[in-house]
């Protein structure tokens, strides 16, 4: 009976120790299989992960949604519902005022503006168009043999040389309506020498500001008429404070200052001469033609000067007077 009961306890302590190997077992033999089982938990995990930032992109324009639902249910935007409310409109009627703009705006182009631009493009197409340039003047006829026949015209300043200047210029019709006469101011002087303090002094793009110019005996002859550049090539003066008058009136310059002293019998012969024929030769404009003036009478009043002079003969002018 001792022996079974030893025994016993051996059986009792295998199956005591076989009892613990058996729990033991499981837990490292069986901790490997959840591993596998991890892995298609995972592939779940993945399929459960893209949906969840398809929810998510789904959520956030949701979110978006209710955003923008959000924004019309604020009571700013049912603040313009008083915008139908007459002071907010009052504004609108004076805006109708413009048309104290449209009364004056009619009212002035039929009985202004109609009538003004016709005279002008009249004037300019008769400047241009119809009038053309104005003839060079027939030779001087000679003295014939018999007694009945005209006699030369003679000129005693105007050579041959300067009347062929003045002919071989292609001046137009109704261009040149004023001839203004002028002083130097200097004691002497000539074409040349004023035509280098005018371009280079000055600076005078087209140098001599004056047509003419009739010498007092110092630099050149006596009476001597040089002819200028501008008359040669038809363009503007500078000799008037004026752009105006510039582009209608030649220029003549008297060598000499006429505050000190009066002009020689001679430059005013010459001068006679030369305007004599500067008249006939630019033709009449509106049945006259071009009106003689001193400088002193042209410029304008802003630009008040004493040319020619006060010791000039201003009576001398009035053998021009038609």
């Amino acid at each position: 009976m001792a022996s079974v009961l030893a025994v016993t306890p051996a059986s009792a302590q295998v199956s005591s120790e076989e009892k613990p190997e058996a729990e033991t077992s499981p837990t490292p033999s069986k901790s490997p299989s959840p591993k596998p089982k991890a892995s298609p938990k995972k592939k779940k995990s993945t399929a459960k992960k893209t949906p969840t930032p398809a929810k998510k992109k789904k959520g956030k324009p949701s979110s978006g949604k209710k955003k923008s639902k959000a924004s019309p249910t604020p009571s700013p935007r049912k603040s313009p519902s008083p915008k139908p409310v007459s002071p907010s409109e009052a504004p609108i009627t004076p805006s109708p005022t413009p048309l104290a703009t449209l009364t004056p705006v009619p009212t002035v182009r039929p009985a202004i503006s109609p009538g003004s631009i016709p005279q002008v493009e009249v004037e300019k197409s008769g400047f241009l168009g119809d009038q053309g340039y104005e003839p060079p003047p027939s030779p001087t006829p000679r003295r014939g043999w018999w007694f009945w026949s005209r006699p030369e015209v003679t000129y005693r300043y105007l050579s041959r040389s300067v009347r062929n200047e003045i002919d071989r210029a292609p001046v137009m019709r109704r261009r040149w309506q004023f001839i203004v006469v002028h002083n130097s101011g200097t004691r002497q002087g000539s074409a040349r020498i004023f035509d280098y303090y005018h371009r280079h002094v000055r600076r005078m793009k087209n140098g001599l500001a004056y047509h003419f110019v009739i010498g007092n005996g110092t630099s050149t002859g006596d009476g001597q008429i040089e002819v200028g550049d501008r008359w040669r090539r038809q363009i503007n003066g500078g000799h008037v404070h004026s752009d105006y008058l510039n582009n209608i009136a030649l220029g003549i310059c008297l060598v000499g200052d006429f505050n000190r002293g009066q002009p020689t019998r001679r430059q005013l012969e010459a001068c006679e001469e030369l305007i004599s024929y500067l008249r006939k030769r630019c033709g009449k404009i509106d049945a006259h033609y071009a009106v003689v003036r001193p400088h002193r009478e042209v410029n304008p009043p802003q630009w008040a000067t004493d040319c020619p002079g006060d010791a000039f003969p201003y009576s001398w002018f009035r053998r021009f007077q038609e």
